[in-house]
């Protein structure tokens, strides 16, 4: 008998997404879609015995900086090493396009700062094929990838094409500039743009410490994007807050009227802070209460694990990165590096040495001796406050910069160590879960794609499953099924793609098979396979025994199959207007 369907997964343990029991049973495909789930009959083309493992729809990530990699290769590494089968990206303010020829420096210098995309990398990788936002969708809809992948319009790179030195600058647009950006917002979003983007952080910086071209723009212009959206009908609005010492209810107030203005959902990067303790709880309550008016929705999309960034002798940051006499030695090969610092008279000058740099990010970043944690082979994103090198020194009778030092060196340079920002009050991720399971909330902020030398947060899928469902011992773990419907259908429906995130007939075949015991996340390490032989943070994984995007196989126990089903997701409320 002829099989009916293309695929066949059977006998697995199904979390369909939508948060309700796990269930035995099967999923069939065909042409590219989910027929059927629970007990089917027939025979496909290629059968998968799932059993003993977990089934799921493939992860949604919204929020990815993946628009240059896109441009340059085929693998949207490292969240494709993860689940993840479709991935948003042109977040935080910042992307390529549009932009005009004569501005293309200013807005590598400012992906450079605020994403840690190294300037060498982009100057090779880059085809600058395009000029205006619907050109580069264009040039996009020609590549294919390891996943799906959509776009929104970055709000710096509309700044800087509408007013050139003036909007790197960060003046005050005129009338004229401010319909420009109307214009071309609602040109983006009709053309497939997912929404737009923005950021309002002062961490958002240039190498040099200038910051952002968005930041500190007035409500006015955030207004005048909000007007794009509602010409074109679609879209939604997505922005850095504030954050800091800003009031969580006038925020929540500004994020309100935008959304009054655009007529369409806001999400928003929330976290929860040692220093503003209360304040994650105050945006949530603020939230709920807008909630009851019934105007369109806003998220806060909050991140499972520290936000934070990991430093190492071979990542963009260490404690002795800024040192003169580190510097000295700085672009020596990694083992000639070690191998210099062993020497006793460099290493006593480099700790008697404190790190200067004009960009107070960076400063900050190496110089948190006493707060850092040594990562594991397989690291703990939830460490006790005894662990941290500051307290190990202590016990030792040295200073934390000594014990990091040689912690270095005797690891031939191949440690690694996170240093937790946000997202752990109290040495705890107890606040984290309570976001987590907000219903105002969803999952995001892992800035694949970005952050090439100082984050690998593109790995957050990993760690739900493993350390939120399984492996967490200080407090209150998530159910697996909750876990998986955090990391697939709200995300979807947050940015207005309904056709994935749920294992349910009718919906895209994109979808993970999962080890469930053998679930693991390895500690980042540094890789060289960028343009220019760049470097990037990558965590391998194991247990994701199978990944599909459209039908097609992408990743059989973790390793490429060379398919790339992958392709530009435009906005699906404006395809009439494209037609």
């Amino acid at each position: 008998m002829a099989p009916n369907f293309d695929h066949v997964i059977r006998n697995g343990t199904i979390a369909d997404g939508s948060g309700g029991e796990l269930f035995e049973g099967d999923v069939a495909i065909r042409d590219g879609r989910i027929v059927a789930v629970g007990r089917v009959e027939g025979a496909g083309d290629v059968e998968t015995d799932a059993r003993d493992k977990l089934v799921t729809p493939g992860f949604v990530d919204i929020h990815t900086h993946y628009d240059g990699q896109i441009t340059w290769e085929h693998r949207l590494s490292p969240s494709s090493s993860h689940g993840v089968t479709t991935a948003v990206m042109g977040n935080c303010g910042v992307g390529f396009a549009p932009c005009s020829p004569h501005h293309r420096e200013l807005l590598v210098k400012v992906l450079e700062g605020v994403e840690d995309i190294p300037e060498i990398v982009m100057a090779e990788g880059l085809p600058w094929t395009w000029e205006t936002y619907p050109e580069y969708l264009s040039v996009l809809a020609d590549r294919a990838a390891d996943m799906d992948f959509a776009s929104q319009l970055p709000h710096a790179a509309v700044r800087v094409h509408v007013m050139g030195e003036r909007g790197a600058n960060r003046e005050a647009p005129t009338p004229g500039d401010l319909d420009e950006m109307t214009r071309i917002v609602a040109e983006a979003v009709t053309a497939g743009a997912m929404g737009v983007s923005t950021s309002r952080s002062i961490g958002h910086r240039t190498p040099e410490g200038d910051l952002a071209p968005t930041v500190g723009a007035d409500e006015a212009e955030l207004h005048a994007l909000a007007r794009g959206l509602r010409q074109a009908g679609a879209g939604v609005l997505q922005l850095i807050g504030s954050q800091g010492a800003h009031d969580p209810l006038a925020e929540v107030a500004l994020f309100r009227r935008l959304t009054m203005t655009s007529g369409g959902p806001l999400s928003f990067s929330l976290m929860s802070s040692q220093h503003f303790p209360d304040h994650h709880q105050r945006y949530l309550d603020a939230l709920a209460a807008q909630d009851r008016d019934g105007l369109p929705p806003i998220r806060g999309q909050v991140f499972p694990r520290p936000v934070g960034v990991v430093l190492g002798l071979d990542f963009s940051f260490h404690p002795f990165v800024f040192n003169p006499s580190y510097q000295q030695i700085g672009d020596l090969p990694l083992p000639e590096r070690v191998e210099a610092m062993r020497a006793p008279d460099r290493r006593a000058r480099i700790l008697s040495e404190r790190p200067e740099h004009p960009n107070p990010v960076f400063q900050y970043f190496a110089s948190q001796d006493a707060a850092l944690y040594l990562m594991a082979e397989v690291p703990d994103y939830e460490p006790t406050p005894d662990r941290t090198m500051g307290a190990l020194a202590a016990a030792r009778g040295i200073t934390p910069r000594e014990l990091i030092y040689d912690t270095i060196v005797d690891s031939g340079g191949l440690a690694a160590f996170l240093l937790p920002a946000t997202n752990y009050q109290s040495d705890s991720l107890e606040p984290v879960r309570l976001l987590l399971r907000d219903p105002h909330t969803v999952v995001g902020l892992g800035d694949g794609g970005a952050h090439y030398g100082t984050i690998s947060d593109g790995s957050y899928p990993t760690t739900l499953l493993t350390h939120w469902t399984r492996d967490r011992t200080r407090g209150p773990r998530i159910p697996v099924q909750e876990a998986v419907r955090l990391l697939t259908r709200p995300n979807a429906e947050t940015v207005g793609l309904r056709d994935r995130g749920l294992l349910a007939p009718g919906f895209k075949a994109d979808l993970n098979v999962i080890d469930y015991d053998a679930l693991r996340l390895h500690r980042p390490v540094a890789v060289r396979d960028l343009p220019a032989g760049g470097r990037r943070l990558v965590q391998k994984a194991e247990g994701y025994a199978l990944t599909m995007v459209s039908g097609a196989v992408t990743y059989r126990d973790g390793e490429p199959t060379g398919a790339l089903p992958g392709r530009l997701v435009r906005n699906p409320a404006t395809a009439a207007h494209r037609a």
